[in-house]
């Protein structure tokens, strides 16, 4: 027999999987102890719901970014060409703070050094050089075309990017 997860009394259980005596004082916890379940489950849902565009962003960009990571481990830095080891950025051909249509755009990202990404301020004559390598010239001219579009994302849209850079970044790591 099972023991009353309120007052330890051994019962009998009328119901499958029940927890509690039908006492007045373990009934009450009961019921307590169910609503703050359903208050646990309920703030989770209205926490994903009122989720704001920029915290959903950086969410998208942190899963965006260690995929590029996970993709480009075994390659070169982009600009200085010398062998990424260690922790290194994802480094952005154009900004996302002023291109924000490339943001999460693959051929705009690629690994690159710390000393190139943050102290050379993106290197940015020899990432043009390592991403005409990298991509080829006629996507390179592909995401100059874009990168003057304006483009604001939704929720639905950045929900979808975290979802598929989650998937995609857990397939790399398999």
């Amino acid at each position: 027999m099972p023991r009353c997860k309120n007052c330890r009394e051994k019962f009998e259980p009328k119901h499958f999987n029940q927890k509690y005596c039908f006492k007045p004082e373990c009934v009450k916890a009961w019921v307590t102890s169910a609503k703050k379940s359903n208050w646990r489950k309920e703030k989770k849902k209205l926490k994903t719901e009122l989720e704001t565009v920029q915290s959903l962003t950086k969410k998208a960009q942190r899963y965006f970014n260690t995929y590029i990571r996970l993709r480009d481990h075994d390659q070169n830095c982009i600009s200085c060409h010398k062998k990424l080891t260690g922790k290194f950025d994802a480094g952005h051909y154009f900004s996302s703070g002023g291109h924000k249509i490339l943001t999460f755009n693959e051929d705009n990202v690629h690994g690159q050094c710390v000393r190139c990404n943050r102290d050379l301020h993106g290197n940015l004559l020899e990432y043009q050089i390592g991403i005409a390598e990298r991509i080829g010239t006629d996507k390179l001219f592909k995401l100059h075309e874009q990168a003057h579009t304006i483009r604001k994302f939704t929720r639905e849209e950045l929900r979808e990017i975290i979802e598929i850079y989650k998937k995609k970044a857990n397939d790399l790591q398999k």
